[in-house]
C-alpha cells in the first residue's frame, strides 16, 4: 500500500488521541519506520501491523479499527487530498457508487503500482445496490463497509451496510447491500 494509506491512520489518531498515543502504537507495531512518504509503495505487512497495534493500543476489535480508518479515509483524507477526484466520481451517494467500479482507474493516474481492488455493482433499485468487492488482500471487508459509511457520510445519506456474502465463508469475493 502506498505511504498516504499508513500516513492516514496516523492522522486519525493523532487528531483523536494525540501523539503520545500515536508513539505506543508506532512502537507496539514493530515496523521501524517513523514517518511514511505518501506516494512511496510500503509492505502491506506495514499497514497490517499498525491496524493490530491500534487495535491492541485502543482494546478495540480490529473490526471497529478497519471500519473508523475507513470512514477517515473518506470524510477527512480523501477529501481534503483528493477532493476533485472525489467530486468527479458523482454527485449523489447511488451515483458515486454507480461509477466506483471505474474510480480506481483515475486513482492509478496518481499511483501507477496501485495493485486495486475491483468492484461490480448489481441489483440497483431506487434505494439500494449491491457492491461486489474483489481484492488480492484478504481481510479488509470491514474497512470497505468503513469506507461505504464514509461515502454516506460526505454525501449525507445515511447508509446501512450489510455483508451478503464473504470469502470467510469459501466465496470468491464479497457482496455488500448497500441501502440509503
Amino acid at each position: 500500500m502506498y505511504g498516504i494509506v499508513n500516513k492516514a491512520i496516523q492522522d486519525l489518531v493523532i487528531t483523536n488521541f494525540g501523539i503520545e498515543k500515536w508513539e505506543k502504537i508506532l512502537q507496539k507495531s514493530g515496523i521501524e519506520e517513523d514517518f511514511f512518504i505518501s506516494n512511496e509503495a510500503y509492505d502491506d505487512d506495514i499497514t497490517f501491523k499498525l491496524a493490530q497495534a491500534v487495535s491492541d493500543e485502543m482494546k478495540m476489535p480490529i473490526k471497529e479499527v478497519l471500519i473508523a480508518f475507513g470512514e477517515w479515509w473518506v470524510v477527512k483524507t480523501t477529501k481534503e487530498k483528493y477532493g476533485g477526484l472525489m467530486e468527479s466520481g458523482g454527485t449523489t451517494f447511488k451515483e458515486f457508487l454507480i461509477n466506483l467500479p471505474l474510480f480506481h482507474n483515475r486513482v492509478m493516474l496518481i499511483y501507477p503500482k496501485l495493485t486495486p481492488p475491483e468492484f461490480k455493482i448489481s441489483e440497483i433499485s431506487e434505494n439500494s445496490l449491491n457492491l461486489h468487492y474483489f481484492s488480492k488482500r484478504e481481510g479488509l471487508q470491514e474497512f470497505v463497509r468503513g469506507l461505504l459509511q464514509g461515502l454516506g457520510i460526505m454525501f449525507h445519506t445515511p447508509a446501512t451496510i450489510e455483508l451478503l456474502q464473504t470469502r470467510d465463508s469459501g466465496n470468491s469475493h464479497e457482496i455488500f447491500k448497500v441501502s440509503w
